[in-house]
């Protein structure tokens, strides 16, 4: 019986490895993609004062990994956009969440029911593109594990990697935002993923790809309609990473993100005699005023 069930569940994991991407799971990432670049502050003013510009913030936010990937492996860069089923796809999607009369587009797509099927979708897609993308990588580098991580990891969570870059597309410059210094789930959540495909690729985890999709998928996609539902921006690995960072690194891993998301003051980060001396110095220019 436990054979019966242990070639069932192999053959359901081989079967939704085969489901293809297009158009279904492409169109929810595609939308997905496209609504975080309109929640991003002036993306609607740009997309009224410089449609192009917003047109290629939104092809960023959809074939960035590919741009990534090809730039790691050497491969020509516009080969990300021939494939125009694709960019029609993604261009229609674009043109509907900025410019659908009274928003119908974007307000359908936003209730959160509807919101959490994109999502969820969205995450079959990113697992499946760490997974190609490991495999061209080892296609190219047969004993190369950094390259094969590194391109898992771009192809996973490319559009945050080069979130900078897409920000300069729109006027702005937030170095601070860096995906490398404040990892959110998804890009710590692909690079976990690359380093599990690169050793199941490399032989080293003795599963298979199609059984190692279809968990990882589960997970992603739980883990990530979850904090879309609650709306939170916490990760399920900070628990582990609270007992293993300090162990390892000494502090915790992005233990000063809360801190610098918010901007911590002057008189945080200088010891109690420069505060008291702050204060003072506050005190005295406010009885100068007062006189």
């Amino acid at each position: 019986m436990e054979l019966l069930s242990a070639l069932s569940l192999g053959e359901l994991a081989l079967s939704f490895s085969r489901v293809p991407l297009f158009p279904v799971f492409d169109l929810s990432y595609f939308i997905v993609s496209i609504l975080y670049l309109k929640y991003e502050p002036g993306a609607v003013e740009l997309s009224r004062r410089h449609p192009m510009a917003s047109w290629l913030c939104a092809m960023l936010h959809c074939f960035g990994s590919y741009i990534l990937a090809d730039l790691l492996l050497g491969e020509p860069l516009i080969d990300s956009f021939g494939n125009n089923s694709s960019i029609l796809l993604a261009s229609a999607v674009w043109y509907l969440v900025f410019f659908c009369p009274l928003d119908l587009f974007y307000k359908c797509v936003c209730f959160l029911p509807v919101k959490l099927i994109f999502v969820a979708m969205k995450e079959v897609v990113r697992v499946r593109k760490i997974a190609v993308g490991i495999h061209h990588a080892h296609h190219h580098y047969h004993h190369g594990w950094f390259v094969m991580i590194a391109t898992g990891w771009v192809k996973g969570s490319g559009v945050a990697l080069m979130s900078n870059f897409e920000q300069l597309l729109r006027g702005v410059w937030k170095p601070e935002t860096n995906q490398i210094l404040h990892m959110s789930f998804p890009t710590k959540a692909s690079l976990y993923g690359a380093v599990l495909f690169t050793l199941q690729q490399t032989r080293w985890l003795p599963v298979s790809k199609a059984s190692l999709i279809f968990i990882f998928t589960l997970f992603m996609v739980s883990c990530k309609v979850l904090l879309t539902a609650t709306h939170s921006h916490s990760s399920p690995f900070d628990v582990l990473e609270a007992y293993v960072c300090p162990v390892l690194f000494g502090m915790a891993w992005g233990g000063n993100h809360h801190h610098d998301n918010h901007g911590g003051s002057l008189s945080s980060a200088l010891p109690a005699k420069s505060k008291e001396e702050l204060s003072e110095g506050s005190k005295k220019k406010k009885t100068k005023k007062m006189d």
